[in-house]
C-alpha cells in the first residue's frame, strides 16, 4: 500500500518540467516563420514539425546562403538540435530526400544524424499527387474555379488518413509484404474513383522496396522513432528547449481558415497537441508571425488586397513568390481584423512583425481595422466566404517614413512613423510585438524585449 505522504505528493499540482515554444503563421502563410524559427532554433535542443507536408515552404538565409525547407524543420540547420517530424505531418518520401539533397549541396551537413520521424506519420504517395491535380481540374470544369492547391497530394493524403485506409511510416518499415498488399488496395481505391488516373503500382513499390539499399524504406528506417515516447521523454526529462514550427498559417487551418480555400490540417495551436502527442499543459509561449502587410497565394477572399500600383510595389519589393510553387503572391494592406481573429484561436504570447522594410518607400500606409457588410459592422471575422468577399474594410491611415530601415538594429533607431505603426498594432491586438524584421537574415530581427 502507498503511504499517506506518497498519495498526498501526487495530489500536489506541479508545473510541467518542459514546455514547448510554438511559432505559428497568423495570416495566410508566407509571413517569414522560417526566419523566426531560425532565430529561436539557435539555442534549441529539439525543433519539431507538427502538421502539413511539402506544400509548406520556409526560407532561411544563413551567411548569404538561402535554404528552402518544405518537410525538414528549418531548425535542422542547428547542428546541436534534434529535428523531429511528428505524426501530424504527411510525408512524401521522394520529396523529403530530394529536399535534403538540395540543401546538402548548399552546405547542410549531418542532417541524417539529427532527424527523427514519427512512426505514426502518414505517407503521401505519387498517386496522391496525381489525384490532387485531377481534383483541381474537375473543380475548374464543374464550378469554374479551383482551390489553388500546390498539387503536392496533401489533401488526398489527409483524406486517406481520415478514411482509415492510409499508410503510415510504421507500415513501410515493418513487413513489406503486408505493406504491399495495403498499398495495392489503396491505389485501387483511387483508380476506381478516378478512371483516368494512371498509376504505375509496381514502379512505385519498387521505389519503396526494402531489398534495395537505395529504397526509401531502408533510407527511412534509421530515422524512424516512436514519436509519442520521444516527445514524452523530451517533455519530462532533463531541462530542454523545445521549439515547434508551424507550417501554413491560421487562415489556412482546415477548421478556422477561409474554408474551402484552406489546407487539410490544423495549423493553429491545437495541431501542436494532436500532431506531436503533446499534452496541452506542456504548451508554453505561442508566437504569432505577422507580415507588416498581407499576402495570399492562390484563390480565395482577400479583403485588403490592393490590385493596383501599391500591390505591385509590395509584390516587387517583397519578392513575393511562393517558396513551394513559385506562384506570384497577391498583396495588400495589413488586416488586423484577420490577425485579431488568429489571436482569438491561438492566444499569442507575442508577435513577430516581419518585412517592415518593404514599406520603406510608401508615403502613406494603411491598416484594416474593421469590416462592414450591407452597411452593418461585423463583430468578428466571418465564417461564410460569400460574406467575406463582399465586406467593406475600414482603414486607419499612417504617414510613411520614406527612408531605409534595413540597417536598423534597435527599436529606438526606427523612424518615429515606423514606431507609431508598430505601437498601433500592439494596442489594437493587445499583444506585444517581440521582434521586428527589417531584412532577410536572422540578424535583421530587432528584439524589442
Amino acid at each position: 500500500e502507498r503511504s499517506r505522504d506518497s498519495v498526498d505528493s501526487l495530489r500536489i499540482q506541479r508545473e510541467p518540467q518542459n514546455k514547448v515554444t510554438v511559432v505559428l503563421g497568423a495570416q495566410w502563410g508566407d509571413e517569414g516563420k522560417g526566419k523566426v524559427v531560425d532565430l529561436l532554433a539557435m539555442d534549441a535542443d529539439i525543433v519539431c514539425r507538427c502538421q502539413g507536408g511539402n506544400n509548406a515552404g520556409h526560407t532561411v538565409v544563413v551567411d548569404s546562403v538561402e535554404y528552402d525547407f518544405h518537410l525538414l524543420p528549418s531548425g535542422v540547420l542547428n547542428k546541436k538540435a534534434i529535428s523531429f517530424i511528428g505524426n501530424g505531418v504527411v510525408i512524401h518520401l521522394p520529396g523529403l530526400f530530394e529536399e535534403a539533397e538540395k540543401n546538402s549541396q548548399k552546405g547542410l551537413q549531418g542532417w541524417e544524424e539529427r532527424l527523427k520521424i514519427s512512426d505514426r506519420a502518414h505517407i503521401v504517395f505519387n498517386f496522391h499527387q496525381a489525384v490532387d491535380g485531377i481534383q483541381e481540374q474537375l473543380r475548374q470544369q464543374q464550378a469554374g474555379k479551383n482551390l489553388g492547391t500546390t498539387k503536392k497530394g496533401i489533401g488526398p493524403a489527409y483524406s486517406s488518413k481520415a478514411a482509415r485506409n492510409g499508410l503510415r511510416v510504421c507500415d513501410l518499415v515493418s513487413d513489406f509484404s503486408v505493406f504491399e498488399e495495403k498499398f495495392r488496395v489503396l491505389a485501387g481505391h483511387f483508380q476506381t474513383t478516378y478512371p483516368n488516373l494512371n498509376i504505375d503500382i509496381d514502379a512505385e513499390l519498387e521505389q519503396l522496396k526494402v531489398i534495395s539499399v537505395l529504397g526509401y524504406a531502408e533510407r527511412l528506417r534509421p530515422l524512424v522513432t516512436d514519436g509519442v515516447y520521444f516527445m514524452h521523454k523530451a517533455l519530462n526529462g532533463p531541462s530542454k528547449k523545445i521549439l515547434v514550427e508551424g507550417a501554413n498559417a491560421a487562415l489556412l487551418d482546415i477548421d478556422f481558415g477561409t474554408y474551402p480555400f484552406v489546407t487539410s490540417s490544423n495549423c493553429t495551436v491545437g495541431g501542436v497537441c494532436t500532431g506531436l502527442g503533446v499534452p496541452p499543459s506542456h504548451v508554453g509561449r505561442v508566437y504569432g508571425v505577422v507580415k507588416a502587410y498581407t499576402t495570399r497565394v492562390g484563390v480565395g477572399a482577400f479583403p485588403t488586397e490592393q490590385d493596383n500600383d501599391t500591390g505591385d510595389l509590395l509584390q516587387s519589393r517583397g519578392r513575393e513568390f511562393g517558396v513551394t510553387t513559385g506562384r506570384r503572391r497577391r498583396c495588400g494592406w495589413l488586416d488586423l481584423v484577420l490577425v485579431r481573429y488568429a489571436h482569438m484561436v491561438n492566444g499569442f504570447s507575442a508577435i513577430a512583425l516581419t518585412k517592415l522594410d518593404i514599406l520603406d518607400t510608401l508615403p502613406e500606409i494603411k491598416i484594416g481595422i474593421a469590416y462592414t457588410a450591407d452597411g452593418k459592422p461585423l463583430p468578428s471575422f466571418p465564417a461564410n466566404m460569400d460574406v467575406l468577399t463582399k465586406v467593406q474594410v475600414t482603414y486607419e491611415t499612417f504617414p510613411g517614413w520614406c527612408c531605409s530601415t534595413e540597417g536598423v538594429r534597435s527599436f529606438d533607431e526606427l523612424p518615429s512613423q515606423a514606431q507609431a505603426y508598430i505601437s498601433f498594432i500592439e494596442n489594437f491586438l493587445e499583444v506585444p510585438v517581440k521582434w521586428v524584421g527589417v531584412g532577410k537574415s536572422r540578424e535583421s530581427m530587432i528584439k524589442l524585449f
